[in-house]
């Protein structure tokens, strides 16, 4: 099934062009060398740490005047911010750093009802032992399984795109409902990295026009975010998105630690792995339709904060991504896929977002405003980097 370009495990003996820094190679969508080897991608996170003060006390002041602003404005409230949670280390601990830094958050859980159980104990666990309320929408199964479906019939790479934007859409839903100005997001560039431009897409009117074109069922309790929704949420809401691990130092490996002796919480073997219909995308649909693996985003990071050397990380990055035991059976049996029909959609020419109607366009040509409106933290600056370039 695994069919990833898997090159020589010796970094000295491949044939392609690798960034002297860290992983990425001359595969990777819109990447770009200096003349001393390093790659763009390198480059914009080096912007990033100097724009964010990430580790410093340029940062450290930045992060404690917006703590401020948020404890200010949210001062007469039962909660002045949210916190995404999905049972991952970044999210889980982020929770727990804004109960240290004295605020009130509310937990909101997307759940799109294919958690692992360690993903759900993980939660509750934490939850319980902070003393903070949780918000889970529940979308319903068969409904989520049909849009999932529609993904993979439609041989685009985004079968997670439902989940993410769905989540993201659920944040601005909670916040209108209970009158909170502040989403904290439990994103780290200097762990992950930022994804390649080019390398996915998502939007309301992609997945909309996915599901008409391969759905069955009728769209009635997904939280789709239409474009309409997305800029009413914006102007009237006035919701900001904020990243405090994009200010501080932060450790993936201390923060699991760390959470583990607080509460008992777990790991789950690997990042995006908390969630089963992740765990298909990124073991077994991925490298097995597209050739693509999005494992090299968080090892280049990683061997650019010196937590693994760019050997070892090159190494990792080209042995076949572990698969859970019986993992493919659940999906096909679940999204109701006979084995024929999933080798024909394995083996079948993949097609691209730019195949199906999106709001690519739009976005770019509203690039002004979007700037604009991630500077004022009204869009998350990612936001802007991935879809209004």
């Amino acid at each position: 099934m695994n069919k990833l370009d898997l090159q020589d495990p010796d970094i000295n003996n491949v044939q392609i062009k690798v960034c002297s820094r860290c992983i990425y190679d001359e595969r990777v969508s819109n990447i770009s060398f200096d003349a001393n080897g390093i790659c763009n991608y390198c480059h914009q996170v080096d912007k990033l740490k100097e724009e964010y003060g990430t580790g410093k006390s340029k940062g450290t002041l930045q992060l404690n005047k917006i703590l401020d602003k948020i404890k200010l404005e949210g001062a007469n409230k039962k909660y002045d911010c949210i916190v995404g949670v999905s049972g991952g280390t970044d999210s889980s601990y982020l929770l727990y750093l804004a109960k240290k830094w004295g605020l009130r958050p509310l937990a909101v859980h997307f759940d799109n009802t294919w958690n692992t159980a360690i993903a759900t104990m993980n939660i509750h666990k934490l939850l319980n032992h902070l003393e903070i309320d949780l918000y889970t929408y529940v979308v319903d199964n068969k409904e989520m399984d049909d849009i999932i479906r529609s993904f993979i019939l439609a041989g685009v790479a985004e079968s997670e795109a439902p989940n993410d934007l769905g989540f993201a859409y659920l944040l601005r839903i909670a916040a209108r409902k209970y009158s909170i100005k502040y989403i904290l997001e439990g994103h780290s560039f200097t762990e992950e990295g930022i994804t390649p431009l080019g390398r996915n897409y998502f939007d309301g009117k992609y997945i909309k026009s996915i599901h008409q074109k391969f759905g069955k069922r009728k769209m009635k309790t997904y939280p789709l975010m239409t474009f309409t929704r997305f800029l009413t949420s914006i102007i009237f809401d006035q919701v900001k998105f904020i990243r405090p691990l994009w200010y501080i130092s932060y450790s993936k490996k201390d923060a699991q630690e760390h959470l583990n002796q607080l509460c008992g919480w777990e790991y789950y073997g690997g990042h995006h792995l908390e969630n089963r219909s992740a765990a298909f995308f990124h073991t077994i649909y991925l490298p097995g339709k597209f050739n693509s693996d999005f494992r090299n985003n968080t090892i280049s990071s990683q061997v650019r904060i010196g937590n693994c050397s760019r050997e070892d990380g090159w190494s990792i990055y080209n042995t076949a991504p572990i698969v859970e035991p019986d993992l493919l059976t659940y999906v096909k049996k679940r999204l109701e896929i006979s084995d024929i029909e999933f080798e024909h959609i394995m083996n079948k020419q993949p097609l691209s977002w730019k195949d199906y109607p999106t709001y690519k366009k739009r976005f770019e040509r509203l690039k002004g405003l979007f700037y604009l409106l991630a500077k004022l933290n009204l869009v998350p600056k990612s936001f802007y980097i991935k879809y209004c370039s």
